[in-house]
């Protein structure tokens, strides 16, 4: 069972009846780039789901710019496409795990346990010179239909707060907030997505790419361990809450932390798109949290 990274050798010695392949490459300057990827080329057997399609809820609801969908909604997609009770899922993207990430995330909050995202992605499988399927695809997703034992909708292996936890700790702080957003997004210097620039008040920063090498790998738990030791110093990760422009990218901090043995951090899946919405909530900037 893999439940937070596997390597493409590994992945390709499984047997491809006993695992399912979901390929979630996006690109938010061009949300249909993802699904012309996929069908031109991936790894074999593999489906696909869509960042907004089939990922997100409504953002006209006011929970951000990816909000999460419903969770029984998302059940029955994950049924549709052939996850099995049991069955070992495997995320890529060709990102570095952002996208991935998040999928991986959203099957935790099933309670779907053996789940884990390819290491490097789809240039790591390419690299390794693995089968590359460059068929037609044979239907719009390539969705397999229910197994025989379908995915179960269990207890939730991952914790989320809302914008109501994050405003109460500001007035009794118990959370500590880490933003995977890029340094100067942090700070609040420029700002290409949202109508405002800053972070919430109290967020550490912890840009996501930092938990990868120069190869676009994860790096070692050793390593991840110490640097999220030192940014956390003595809290606990049940205490940490991880967010970014709209709860995708956090999830990848939160997945370092996991594949580091840091368990139990939580997400906000609003994050800052939800945040700024609002004039009345408070905005700072700089370096200082």
């Amino acid at each position: 069972m893999y439940t937070t990274l596997i390597e493409p050798t590994e992945l390709a010695a499984l047997d491809p009846g006993q695992v399912c392949i979901i390929d979630a490459r996006h690109d938010l300057a061009d949300p249909a780039a993802g699904r012309r990827a996929w069908r031109q080329s991936r790894i074999p057997g593999a489906i696909f789901l869509h960042g907004d399609d089939d990922l997100a809820g409504s953002s006209r609801s006011g929970r951000g710019r990816h909000p999460l969908p419903d969770r029984e909604a998302f059940h029955r997609t994950m049924v549709a496409a052939g996850v099995g009770k049991n069955m070992q899922v495997v995320i890529y993207d060709a990102q570095n795990g952002v996208f991935a990430s998040r999928v991986w995330w959203m099957l935790r909050w099933l309670g779907h346990r053996p789940t884990a995202v390819l290491n490097g992605g789809w240039q790591a499988w390419q690299q390794a010179g693995l089968p590359i399927d460059e068929s037609s695809a044979p239907q719009r997703n390539g969705f397999r239909g229910p197994a025989a034992q379908p995915l179960e909708l269990g207890v939730s292996l991952t914790g989320q707060v809302d914008v109501n936890d994050v405003l109460r700790n500001l007035e009794q702080p118990r959370l500590t907030l880490v933003d995977a957003r890029a340094a100067p997004r942090y700070r609040g210097e420029v700002e290409p997505l949202d109508p405002v620039a800053g972070h919430i008040p109290g967020a550490l920063n912890r840009p996501q790419t930092l938990n990868l090498t120069d190869e676009g790998r994860f790096k070692s738990p050793e390593r991840l361990r110490q640097e999220f030791q030192t940014l956390l110093g003595s809290r606990a990760p049940e205490t940490v809450v991880h967010s970014c422009g709209s709860g995708v990218s956090a999830c990848h901090n939160i997945l370092a932390m996991e594949y580091a043995g840091l368990a139990g951090s939580w997400l906000y899946p609003g994050s800052w798109s939800e945040w700024c919405s609002d004039p009345s909530r408070p905005v700072a900037r700089g370096d200082a949290p």
